[in-house]
């Protein structure tokens, strides 16, 4: 795998393909970038470890270019290097120099002998530039390009896949070795693929997510005494982890680790040991109203005290009627209309009456002084309703158990959207009028409040005590903060999720506020640290879903179709399973509701025709898809 970019996310991508995949990564970066620390997660997930691997080596001294990282001939390329890996060139990530990724650079990285390659560069003519290169060099390299356009990543998309197959028709590159290869290309952007973990991390407080058939779902582990759940519609059961007795051996897989996709028998034996299921991410606040009210128009149009003063008015007019009535004997039609009559105060004089009809008219005629300003406020209320119709709208009074979101720019939308995809009710702050975002608040009708996050009362006005979750994605780490801090002043349980650019201040933040408020859900993430899992999974392959870790080891989640795959075609749901390789999950629906179906019996066959979404171990999906010969060393 070589990877090319100039930021955080390019570092990130390669700790995730070398950490979770098990892949050999070449890491080409401009020289400014050489000195950037690695992100947390490498340091941290197998400490010095994994440090100790990675290989520097500069443009220009790396023998013939390629650290052996594209899984070629043993000892090829090994780059010369004091602390580097001896004779293994599967040690680690190779790191390397370029000011640009231009067609020597790519051919000194191992491009032409890689199986993906990943642009992610800020700017997106770079990034098309080398993708264009890069097809060129190797037609069946699967790319991965990082584009905010995504209108013209749709056309470079499918651009560069007829080169590709143009390529492939007209017998380039080594065909021995097409079968194994995916010569695709897939255009992300950061901001669509972080926002479902943003959405996820706020609902739920972890971003660890797969999106999936519009779902997001996610991995969580339950006590033994909670497995039997695992076989309820939508869940499945993917791993058994390892006994927190080291003693213990009784369970399936015993002191060897986590058993992972065990089948019933295995989960029915298991014991003591925790089992990791397979849920969907849902709204888990508190209730809010659904709205489906006695003419719910008439609510929209009034606020509530105006509805209560116009009620009481109402009230008075039928009370007086039928004292009129009460009193004079006349019918009680005739009272109502003499009542109006004395209400709107048109001439007709109780002059020789009786007293209690004159004193009910000039109550009546008090009244109708009390109705006009009343009247007044109705009309005033209903026009300025009908004028910001197409304006922004505010946060209805009585909201709770929403979702504030700060900040709407290209991470903020994305992240509006799928938050309303999952019906969660969002209020919006943000403190630029001409801001992108506000137009997709308009079209979802979300209340928004125009004012900066750092000024009182302007998170007051969204609501904020009684929210469920704030979510601070704003541009500017200091103003994400600064609102978290403050939303935690205010209420100290709230969960906060803020978006941080530095890998390392959001470490340092969360350890502060989790160790100032443990009570509390917080979490800190980085865009990169968010969005490196999908540009990962890409460079696995378009089947490439996500991945779990599970302790030490990892499942993949792939979408496959069943034609051509022998050990699935033709079978059941329950003969497909293979324990600790591969398990169905799931079918893909078409028809008028396309969608996946996650009900599916063990007694359903797999059709030829039928795509489906399974969670696999690597070497189990290796072998499903015919590349056992390329499978790297583990599971």
């Amino acid at each position: 795998m070589v990877v090319c970019g100039d930021d955080g996310l390019a570092h990130r991508l390669a700790a995730e393909l070398r950490g979770v995949y098990g892949e050999q990564v070449t890491l080409v970066v401009p020289a400014s970038e050489r000195s950037v620390r690695p992100p947390v997660v490498v340091r941290t997930r197998a400490a010095s470890a994994l440090l100790d691997r990675v290989v520097t080596a500069a443009v220009g001294l790396t023998g013939n270019g390629t650290a052996g990282g594209n899984g070629g001939a043993g000892g090829h390329g090994s780059p010369a290097h004091p602390s580097g890996t001896g004779g293994d060139p599967r040690g680690g990530i190779r790191l390397m120099e370029a000011a640009e990724p231009s067609e020597a650079a790519l051919a000194e990285a191992g491009v032409e002998r890689a199986d993906a390659l990943a642009l992610v560069y800020d700017d997106d003519e770079t990034n098309i530039r080398a993708a264009l290169t890069a097809r060129r060099l190797n037609p069946r390299l699967r790319l991965v390009l990082r584009l905010y356009n995504r209108r013209l990543g749709q056309h470079i998309e499918a651009l560069l896949d007829q080169a590709a197959a143009l390529a492939a028709g007209s017998g380039d590159g080594d065909s021995a070795d097409d079968s194994g290869f995916d010569a695709s290309t897939t255009v992300l952007s950061d901001a669509d693929t972080a926002a479902p973990a943003l959405a996820a991390t706020a609902l739920t407080g972890t971003s660890k997510v797969l999106q999936t058939g519009g779902l997001l779902l996610r991995a969580v582990e339950r006590p033994p005494a909670g497995a039997e759940v695992s076989a309820a519609p939508g869940l499945a059961t993917l791993a058994l982890l390892s006994p927190t007795d080291p003693t213990d051996t009784t369970g399936p897989g015993g002191d060897q680790g986590p058993t992972l996709l065990p089948d019933a028998a295995a989960v029915r034996d298991g014991g003591e040991r925790t089992t990791v299921v397979l849920e969907q991410v849902s709204y888990a606040g508190p209730a809010l109203p659904d709205g489906r009210g006695v003419m719910p128009w008439f609510a929209s149009l009034f606020s509530r005290r105006l509805r209560w003063s116009l009620a009481g008015m109402v009230g008075c007019v039928v009370a007086l009627a039928v004292a009129l009535w009460l009193v004079t004997g006349i019918h009680p039609l005739r009272a109502f209309y003499l009542t109006l009559l004395d209400l709107f105060a048109i001439d007709d004089p109780a002059i020789g009456e009786s007293v209690g009809r004159q004193v009910l008219q000039l109550l009546s005629g008090l009244a109708g002084l009390l109705l006009l300003p009343v009247l007044l406020a109705a009309v005033l209320e209903a026009l300025g309703t009908f004028r910001t119709v197409s304006s922004l709208r505010k946060p209805p009074r009585g909201l709770g158990g929403h979702v504030v979101l700060l900040g709407l720019g290209k991470i903020g939308t994305r992240v509006l959207t799928r938050l309303r995809e999952l019906n969660i009710p969002v209020v919006c702050v943000e403190s630029d009028p001409e801001a992108r975002g506000l137009a997709t608040a308009r079209r979802l009708r979300v209340p928004v409040v125009l004012g900066d996050v750092t000024q009182e009362g302007v998170l007051e006005a969204a609501k904020i005590h009684r929210a469920h979750a704030l979510l601070a994605v704003t541009s500017a780490d200091t103003t994400n903060l600064e609102a978290v801090l403050y939303a935690r002043a205010v209420r100290p349980d709230l969960r906060v999720v803020l978006r941080l650019y530095d890998d390392d201040f959001a470490t340092a933040v969360y350890r502060t506020l989790r160790a100032a408020h443990p009570g509390a859900s917080t979490r800190s993430r980085s865009v990169s640290h968010l969005s490196a899992p999908a540009f990962a999974g890409a460079m696995m392959g378009r089947q490439i879903l996500g991945a779990f870790p599970v302790e030490r080891r990892v499942l993949l989640f792939a979408a496959v179709e069943v034609g051509g795959h022998p050990q699935l075609e033709g079978k059941t749901v329950g003969e497909a399973f293979r324990a600790g390789s591969w398990r169905v999950l799931a079918r893909e629906e078409s028809g008028d509701a396309p969608g996946l179906a996650w009900d599916l019996p063990d007694t359903y066959v797999l059709q030829p025709s039928d795509r489906v979404v399974l969670a696999a171990t690597r070497r189990g999906l290796a072998e499903l898809l015919g590349r056992r010969g390329r499978e790297r060393s583990g599971t």
